[in-house]
């Protein structure tokens, strides 16, 4: 009997323990695709992979619809073309939440857990654009919430990069953190307002960030499995930049009057193309550390416990700006059409799952668009690339990237391929002058893979996306062609 009791006591414990090893943990859900997976499918694969929480980037009603009855923890966002209005008028702050929040508030709705007003809208790259307007919109979001009389449940935030704090150069350590000089009053505003709301500090950290920026950062430090030298700041030691950097939070939000304050990681994760340290083994070997971290509950040195923190991203993004760097195409977990990159265990310490696939994806034929090795007059084949490149996504192109070991006739075939695809293997589109050619047989080359497309009825909605597109495209493409 006592035996039998035993076991009955471990089992609990171990349930309790699993259940408790994906507690904090969420995933970015963005849907920057040209031709994304529909709002059923991605829900599907969250439930499928026992994910909890999931930040969005908007509130779109396809996207929440297929979030209703699922209990899973969402975020909504108000991107940051929307914050002088909502900063101007408390009216279309009312209405925002009316639409977007109050509509899927019912049993069997949405559970909509914060509203993330703006994202990362202090980058310095910004150069101010929103410095004026965000904390106005936040407190008329909240105000709004107030109203509707979901503010207890439903907290507002922003989510911040992690540059708008920082250390001295003179003394780089968590402890000599503070915000941004030019900001800095302006933080202390708006987190004084957050706390006292009982809501939440946003912080999006990459370490990626850290090794891309800089050849000499230490790699292993970008890890959590490293043994590069620690950081000393006094008594602790630092063996990784994500807790570093978030312990310099930490000492930024002591300094502004908030000690307690809640933190929530919004985005952190690694990409796996796009440049020479965005592999997939590097990834994985990033994620899996994170995922160990926070099943822990370690903590950090200044905030033990449980870190509540959203994986970015779930999905590659082949629409998204690469202003930032051709990698930022490439942050999912999964692929474009919802297949795990790498293996990644989501269930923490007591299982050994791997990802589970999308599933129902309908792909186009099996069909290809490559160079065509008869063309006698190649004299508009750069051309031809650049063109093929401005509607689609040639990133995998650019040094250090997956493909950027074809030659000049390899990286042509890639971006007819990706044209293509993108235009619903229509074979109008697979001319270039008598350069390309459709072909059956797998045009991959070696680790550089050759997608074949979503299918996707919308091919006018897809052809729009596409054209407003084309001069961020240009950039990446002017990239590209200098290794050509």
């Amino acid at each position: 009997m006592m035996e039998r009791a035993w076991f009955a006591g471990l089992i609990i414990f171990v349930l309790g323990s699993m259940a408790c090893a994906v507690e904090g943990l969420g995933v970015n859900w963005g849907t920057m695709a040209l031709h994304p997976l529909s709002p059923d499918i991605v829900v599907q694969m969250l439930k499928d992979n026992g994910i909890k929480k999931v930040k969005l980037f908007d509130a779109d009603g396809d996207t929440l619809r297929a979030l209703a009855n699922t209990d899973i923890e969402v975020m909504v966002a108000i991107p940051n073309n929307m914050l002088q209005h909502l900063s101007d008028s408390y009216k279309a702050a009312e209405k925002w939440v009316d639409k977007n929040v109050t509509r899927y508030n019912f049993s069997g709705g949405v559970n909509i857990k914060y509203v993330a007003v703006g994202n990362e809208p202090f980058l310095s790259a910004y150069n101010g654009s929103y410095l004026n307007n965000t904390f106005p919109a936040l407190q008329n979001i909240h105000k709004a919430l107030v109203k509707a009389g979901l503010a207890d449940q439903i907290k507002v935030t922003v989510p911040l990069n992690a540059d708008v704090y920082n250390s001295p150069s003179d003394n780089p350590v968590p402890s000599a953190g503070d915000f941004r000089a030019d900001i800095h009053d302006l933080m202390k505003q708006i987190v004084t307002f957050l706390n006292d709301n009982e809501a939440p500090f946003t912080v999006n950290i990459y370490p990626f960030l850290s090794l891309y920026a800089d050849e000499n950062f230490p790699m292993d430090f970008a890890f959590f499995d490293g043994d590069s030298q620690p950081v000393v700041d006094g008594s602790v030691q630092y063996t990784n930049v994500f807790d570093a950097n978030l312990d310099t939070l930490v000492w930024s939000l002591r300094k502004a009057g908030v000690p307690n304050m809640t933190i929530i990681v919004g985005e952190v994760g690694w990409p796996t193309d796009g440049d020479k340290h965005a592999t997939s083994a590097s990834a994985q070997r990033f994620n899996q550390g994170l995922l160990k971290h926070i099943t822990s509950n370690q903590g950090t040195p200044m905030r033990p416990g449980n870190i509540e923190a959203y994986l970015f991203g779930l999905l590659d993004e082949d629409a998204k700006s690469v202003a930032p760097g051709n990698f930022e195409r490439h942050w999912g977990i999964f692929g474009y059409d919802g297949q795990p990159k790498y293996e990644l265990d989501f269930s923490g310490p007591f299982q050994n799952g791997g990802l589970v696939p999308a599933k129902n994806v309908n792909y186009l034929l099996p069909k290809w668009c490559v160079f065509n090795t008869n063309a006698t007059d190649q004299s508009k084949l750069l051309d031809s690339i650049t063109y093929a490149c401005t509607y689609s996504d040639c990133t995998a192109l650019g040094y250090g990237s997956s493909c950027n070991n074809l030659d000049l006739y390899g990286n042509a075939s890639y971006a007819f391929n990706m044209y293509f695809q993108v235009m619903n293997q229509y074979e109008i589109n697979c001319d270039f002058t008598g350069l390309a050619v459709i072909t059956e047989q797998n045009a991959s080359q070696g680790s550089c893979k050759f997608p074949i497309g979503i299918a996707y009825a919308a091919a006018e909605r897809s052809i729009k996306i596409h054209a407003n597109l084309a001069a961020v495209l240009l950039g990446v493409v002017t990239f590209i062609l200098s290794f050509l």
